[in-house]
């Protein structure tokens, strides 16, 4: 199995959209995109709810776009914080597999020293018939969420 990689470091998002990959785009823009926050979600700011309105006309009832990924913008960099960036990114991920996009997504996430958090995306997908994995390694997304 070939493995592409993109790393991606803390000083920029260098991938943003101008990358030809287009499945590293959509592992970008489900990251990076707010999801609404659930009703039993701890906010990090008062009446915060976010999300993309257009989730409100889905085709299919309850499909939402992006992560909530921001709700770990006011949280401590706890030991216990990766499980949670592991969890939301999972969550936005998930249509890659369930569209069949996708033939697997898993999600690993550290801290890096004391003010870092490291998200690794393995996306495994089928082109031309030949297993392949696509890893997206965000090497910092802690500044990018703690605004």
């Amino acid at each position: 199995m070939a493995d592409d990689v993109v790393v991606i470091g803390p000083e920029a998002l260098p991938l943003g959209l101008r990358t030809s990959n287009k499945l590293a785009r959509a592992v970008v823009i489900s990251l990076f995109t707010w999801r609404q926050a659930g009703p039993d979600d701890v906010l990090p700011s008062p009446g915060l709810l976010t999300g993309w309105w257009g989730d409100a006309f889905a085709d299919v009832p309850g499909d939402a776009i992006g992560s909530r990924l921001y709700l770990l913008g006011r949280a401590k960099l706890l030991p216990s914080t990766p499980a949670s960036a592991v969890a939301y990114a999972k969550e936005a991920l998930a249509w890659l597999v369930a569209d069949g996009i996708a033939t697997a997504v898993d999600v690993q996430a550290e801290r890096s020293g004391t003010t870092g958090l490291r998200l690794v995306c393995a996306v495994g997908y089928v082109a031309d018939g030949v297993a392949a994995r696509l890893l997206v390694d965000f090497q910092d997304i802690w500044g990018w969420v703690n605004v």
